[in-house]
């Protein structure tokens, strides 16, 4: 099987050969390549180039267009600083007062130079250069995360409740932009959209309910509708949301470290929903030996055999995992079909 063919058929629940190894990596491609975190960050053909090498140095069956959380901050006008080796930020919050948001005018996520379309842009190289063997995530945040980043975090979580309306208008204009950053990545070449919500796992079931849950079944149903998938990306301890988060739509579930394993196997079986994870992507990859990082990894595709799962650590691989590591991380699937078939 080719590795595209490979995650598709996970998610979709037919036989695989193995299971996908299906890591999220940003930092760790950008050093591999030799290139600052800035460049990686702030040019497609970098990232691109950076995630292609991945793929030819490790046995990975996916590859991400993914390098921060401020695409649309920064297109929508907001003060980016894009530091030498570290994540951009912003600088100082978009939207401070409803006034801030009534002057926001939705960006052209397809105008040049833009950071969405620096993004669109590595996927469709991406796609070019390995999307008939590869399987290419386009990305995007999802509109509570994206509130979250042009108000900031504690800003935005006090406008839920001082300001509930206000914060469903804000999160309705940021859906629309969201859904059209997607499609333009699917009209890109990616088959699926990596959507991250990670600030969504500081609130209550209650909360999720009201402010990311309806957000996110609109930017599901908006991926589908343009023929893509969807992997929904919410670190941290999201225990208590798990069966929230089955009803977004999504096809493809992350389970962070910080969530127990079988439970998350539990709610996705039920739902017939693919999931991966968990390894700590610290304890177990970047402190870990190759051994001690391989155990791991196959005790994770044993308590998931028979359901759908891919192979990954809990969140982002770490630039200081070792090679060495890496390599018995990506070598633990085939090694694991290999013990099944002896036995």
């Amino acid at each position: 099987m080719t590795s595209r063919e490979r995650c598709l058929a996970a998610i979709h629940g037919d036989s695989v050969d193995r299971a996908p190894v299906f890591p999220l990596i940003t930092f760790f491609a950008a050093d591999r390549l030799g290139v600052p975190y800035r460049q990686f960050a702030t040019n497609g053909y970098v990232m691109a180039k950076a995630q292609l090498k991945l793929r030819e140095s490790f046995e990975v069956d996916a590859i991400t267009a993914c390098s921060d959380a401020f695409r649309v901050s920064a297109d929508l006008g907001g003060d980016v600083a894009f530091p030498e080796d570290k994540a951009p930020y912003l600088v100082k919050p978009l939207v401070r007062s409803e006034n801030d948001f009534r002057n926001l005018k939705g960006p052209d996520p397809s105008k040049p130079r833009s950071r969405m379309a620096d993004r669109s842009l590595a996927v469709r190289e991406m796609v070019k250069a390995a999307g008939d063997e590869c399987f290419v995530l386009g990305w995007v945040d999802m509109p509570f995360a994206e509130a979250c980043c042009v108000c900031g975090v504690a800003e935005f979580m006090m406008m839920t409740i001082r300001q509930p309306e206000l914060a469903h208008e804000l999160l309705d204009f940021l859906t629309g932009i969201v859904v059209e950053f997607s499609v333009t990545q699917i009209e890109a070449g990616a088959p699926i959209i990596g959507a991250g919500d990670a600030a969504a796992s500081l609130i209550s079931t209650r909360m999720f309910r009201e402010f990311a849950l309806p957000y996110e079944q609109q930017v599901c149903a908006a991926i589908h509708a343009a023929g893509g998938l969807v992997k929904l990306h919410i670190c941290g301890k999201t225990g208590h949301l798990l069966n929230e988060m089955v009803q977004s739509g999504a096809d493809l579930f992350n389970v962070d470290h910080l969530v127990d394993f079988l439970t998350a196997r539990q709610v996705y079986e039920k739902a017939g929903k693919c999931f991966k994870g968990n390894l700590n992507p610290v304890a177990d990859m970047m402190q870990a030996t190759p051994e001690t990082c391989q155990q791991k990894a196959l005790e994770c595709l044993r308590l998931a055999q028979g359901s759908r799962y891919m192979l990954s650590a809990g969140c982002e691989v770490p630039a200081a995992v070792r090679d060495n590591v890496f390599h018995a991380f990506c070598e633990a699937p085939q090694k694991f079909a290999e013990l099944n078939k002896a036995n």
